[in-house]
């Protein structure tokens, strides 16, 4: 188990609590549930009433779950019996073409960085299986698609001329001695041709 499952279970473990429903029958209520995890937020994971906190960002957080195709599968790896009950690891994905809730910038940066992600029909393909829990299997998974958005929108760092003078020296300097290395190489071998000698 890794830190970062020990820390979240350590966390679950103190919100555990019993809740009274509507109909004021008392119930069991998950220490991974959604609930817990997300406080304040209904079982779905997002509000309906949903109000940006800057309206003039370009990506705000906010992802629309149900616009996401998302399955569960059985995870892979040790864990004994429990691997094999209980489907925990997360496949989810999404048509990056068809998604109105980014913007064509988003998009276009997606399709350009994350190749690889992107399978023959257009959807980008994110899978999480860090831990035992379907719960937060999906917000892991949740984490990495908003992790690869914001990626997308970072501007790439510009180069001043300091840097720029630094690395040409380094190359200028890196040239000379593979050429120095090649000439000691070369007499190296041209030493090891005899003299020809005329009896």
């Amino acid at each position: 188990m890794n830190l970062f499952t020990r820390q979240c279970m350590r966390i679950l473990k103190t919100t555990n609590q019993i809740c009274i429903n509507n109909s004021k029958t008392i119930g069991y209520k998950s220490a991974v549930s959604l609930e817990n995890l997300y406080p304040g937020s209904s079982l779905k994971l997002f509000t309906a009433n949903f109000v940006p906190e800057d309206s003039s960002a370009k990506f705000n957080g906010y992802i629309p779950i149900e616009k996401l195709n998302i399955t569960y599968s059985r995870s892979s790896g040790p864990g004994g019996q429990h691997v094999n009950t209980v489907n925990t690891k997360v496949d989810l994905r999404f048509n990056v073409e068809n998604a109105t809730w980014l913007s064509t910038e988003i998009k276009d940066k997606l399709l350009e960085q994350h190749k690889n992600k992107i399978n023959r029909e257009g959807f980008l393909i994110i899978k999480s299986d860090l831990t035992r829990s379907q719960q937060l299997n999906l917000a892991d998974a949740l984490e990495k698609l908003r992790t690869l958005i914001r990626k997308t929108l970072e501007e790439p760092p510009q180069m001043t001329q300091e840097t720029e003078e630094i690395i040409r020296k380094r190359q200028l300097k890196a040239a000379r001695e593979r050429i120095f290395v090649k000439r000691i190489r070369s007499q190296i071998k041209q030493n090891r041709i005899g003299v020809p000698v005329d009896f």
